[in-house]
């Protein structure tokens, strides 16, 4: 009962999947949640090749009562939460002409609100325990992609949201981080549930763009995408290091892409103008 207890959202493929093991590897007590149980075939299998144990449960996190269930759980059994990984979400390509606003509301629905209510229930569980909220975020997170606007919308709405809200956080003994991948070789892409022939089709003006950019993400996914594996060893930082950093790129080019942005990499310089207000 006194070891240390990590929730992690999305773990049915990818980095969540492989943030589970890696905690659990690393001595963690892991609950792992996804959204269909009957999705956890590869989880399991990953658990046992590792020879480590994950305590595996239902969350979704557009689900308030979902969320509510799966954290009042996992304290009354295990009288604890020490962290919190906000992994799940889903992708989205296109663009707004060519879409409606309840499909881009469907995407901050998943990938921004589901993190807020994942983050309100967890906190109090971690203001006692002097605990970790970490969010798998994006380079999208930071830098604008085309025909990525509401996937970069609710990944920018996300660091946000964390920025403002670690220095009232840290007050009270809980630290915040986000992982900012870059492109992952995993089940996210394929995940998107899209045909690249049919949009590029239906897409009228906006064709010519369309396929330049698929051809440049293929290429990209195909020649430097790390493993979903390579891309977990952030995550075990944040939840690992004395001091977590606020911001961590998942490889060498993820930070370069998104040094072309932010000059304050790691989001320390930030923090401590803004720490400095509660003082």
């Amino acid at each position: 009962m006194s070891r240390k207890v990590v929730l992690i959202t999305g773990t049915s493929s990818g980095i969540g999947l492989a943030a589970a093991v890696s905690a659990a590897e690393a001595g963690w007590r892991t609950i792992a949640t996804l959204r269909d149980p009957a999705r956890a075939d590869a989880l399991r299998k990953a658990a046992e090749t590792a020879g480590v144990e994950l305590d595996i449960r239902q969350l979704d996190v557009t689900d308030a009562s979902s969320v509510t269930a799966a954290i009042e759980g996992v304290v009354a059994d295990y009288g604890r939460l020490d962290a919190v990984v906000n992994n799940a979400g889903a992708g989205h390509v296109g663009t707004i002409e060519n879409e409606t606003v309840e499909d881009v509301r469907r995407v901050m629905e998943v990938n921004f609100f589901g993190v807020v209510q994942v983050s309100k229930a967890a906190l109090p569980h971690l203001r006692a325990a002097g605990g970790r909220l970490i969010t798998v975020t994006s380079v999208g997170g930071v830098v604008g992609q085309p025909f990525n606007e509401a996937y970069c919308a609710a990944k920018f709405a996300v660091e946000g949201f964390m920025e403002s809200l670690a220095p009232v956080a840290a007050k009270l003994g809980v630290a915040v981080s986000v992982v900012e991948p870059g492109a992952v070789a995993s089940e996210f892409v394929s995940n998107l549930g899209i045909d690249p022939a049919a949009l590029i089709a239906a897409a009228g003006p906006y064709a010519a763009p369309l396929q330049a950019y698929a051809t440049r993400t293929q290429t990209m996914f195909a020649d430097s995408a790390q493993t979903p594996a390579q891309a977990a060893e952030s995550v075990l930082e944040a939840l690992t290091a004395e001091q977590p950093a606020f911001r961590i790129q998942t490889s060498e080019w993820a930070r370069a892409f998104t040094g072309t942005k932010l000059a304050d990499l790691d989001g320390s310089k930030a923090l401590g103008l803004t720490g400095a207000y509660l003082d």
